[in-house]
């Protein structure tokens, strides 16, 4: 697959390293020789030096003969974005995608507008972000999550602590446990240090692991209760730093629960933010949250969930520490730097969130084919989590799955088959129209990929 990918920043370099892996014929466009350079250091790619919207620039890149054109441009007004897109289209790439940061063009009527003119997707990060915080919240128990079919099925992931009672246990032997309260599950991957394992029933669960499980919304209940992970009701949060995400997320929860409040040091962004959210179920304090005596004052006890979203990675997973210390059951930090993810779990912080995951999840799923229905970078984990519609005829509805040689680095957890979730295992015949989710490492994706068609 050919892409073009306009902006060597943050988002485009990481994005352009992740599909650099599936053999994907990719091309960056930058106007900074030193971003271009770094990036052909950690990637296979080919660059072109010149500025946005530059018609030129792009025919040097062979836009007309890609099949997807991505403008993230960092650092410019969204207009530049957008209309490299449309050039983009108009010069005949395929499909074109553009970043926003205005949040009133994902209206329904307004991407309408934008797809007649030709932009099949836009997508405003800092939304992604406020979204999956959000989404974090709601599933309060675990380290992350994610929904399918309206949660018919979930995936959960779950720290082990030196209390777990799954420690030194067998894949196996946690199976044979959990069978006897009739309960439909699979355990799809461990990610142990930096390294993720797709495991087998013979694979010992240790220390600190993060454990991917797919199950019922019944079974993630009981295996939450075995586990000792309590659900926490969320109904109040407060929220370090008022950036945009911060904004975007005050906003989604106001609705949602009792209480959000806002802390941000800098006045002018507080009383800014505090006018923009006027009417809203939010509070904006002027203050520094990194100051303990501060957030005694502000109550900080009496909230649910502490979510740091500050321009310091830093100061987020500090601040994370420090909320938990003072007895708050949920945090969330944001984590831009990826070398720190792993370092901020280790410290205890419950749930990272990283624009350029999300975002490169977001997009990733116009890299494969059209039956791919729902993709997403779960943190933590190399793997990415697919969801297909099995259409007649594809090679996966060949054979029951313990005699289908699907790719060793990917594990089909569930199925939905109209109203009933099924979970996956050796005698599973995949039919057609079934929704299958699918754990995968990048270098496997592109296999998945064939086993639907």
């Amino acid at each position: 697959m050919k892409i073009v990918i306009q902006g060597a920043g943050e988002v485009g370099s990481h994005l352009a390293k992740m599909l650099s892996h599936e053999a994907n014929d990719i091309t960056v466009i930058d106007d900074n020789a030193e971003r271009l350079a770094a990036l052909t250091a950690i990637a296979d790619i080919s660059t072109i030096l010149s500025p946005p919207s530059s018609i030129k620039g792009m025919r040097d890149a062979d836009v007309p003969h890609a099949d997807l054109f991505i403008s993230v441009v960092p650092f410019v007004p969204q207009e530049v974005n957008i209309v490299s897109a449309l050039l983009a289209k108009n010069l005949g790439a395929t499909k074109v995608t553009a970043r926003i940061s205005d949040n009133n063009y994902l209206a329904t009527e307004n991407k309408i507008l934008f797809k007649q003119m030709g932009i099949e997707l836009m997508f405003y990060p800092e939304r992604l972000a406020a979204d999956e915080i959000c989404d974090l919240l709601k599933h309060s128990s675990s380290v992350e999550s994610m929904d399918f079919a309206r949660g018919k099925l979930q995936i959960e992931a779950f720290r082990l602590e030196e209390d777990s009672p799954l420690l030194d246990m067998k894949i196996a032997e946690f199976a044979a446990i959990t069978s006897k309260a009739d309960l439909q599950f699979r355990v799809i991957a461990i990610t142990r240090g930096s390294k993720t394992i797709m495991p087998k029933f013979d694979t010992k669960l240790l220390y600190h692991d993060l454990v991917f499980i797919v199950a019922t919304k019944e079974g993630i209940a009981f295996l939450s209760k075995f586990l000792g992970h309590s659900t926490v009701e969320i109904d109040s949060v407060m929220i370090l730093g008022g950036s945009r995400i911060a904004e975007l997320t005050a906003l989604q929860l106001s609705s949602k629960i009792s209480r959000v409040t806002i802390l941000e040091k800098d006045r002018e962004t507080a009383i800014k933010l505090s006018g923009k959210l006027a009417g809203k179920n939010v509070q904006v304090v002027i203050g520094d949250g990194r100051n303990t005596d501060f957030l005694v004052e502000e109550g900080i006890k009496e909230y649910d969930a502490f979510v740091a979203l500050t321009k310091n990675d830093e100061a987020n997973v500090l601040a994370c520490v420090m909320a938990k210390r003072f007895g708050i059951r949920r945090t969330v930090a944001e984590v831009e730097n990826i070398e720190y993810i792993r370092l901020a779990e280790e410290m205890g912080v419950d749930s990272i969130i990283n624009k350029k995951l999300i975002t490169a999840g977001r997009l990733f799923k116009y890299t494969v084919s059209g039956k791919a229905r729902l993709i997403k970078y779960m943190s933590g984990t190399d793997a990415e989590v697919l969801e297909y519609i099995v259409p007649e005829g594809a090679q996966i509805t060949k054979a029951p799955l313990k005699d289908f040689r699907f790719p060793k680095d990917a594990v089909i957890g569930g199925i939905i088959r109209g109203r009933e979730s099924l979970i996956a295992v050796g005698e599973t015949l995949i039919q057609p129209f079934d929704r299958v989710a699918v754990f995968a490492l990048p270098e496997a994706v592109s296999e998945v990929d064939k086993c639907f068609r």
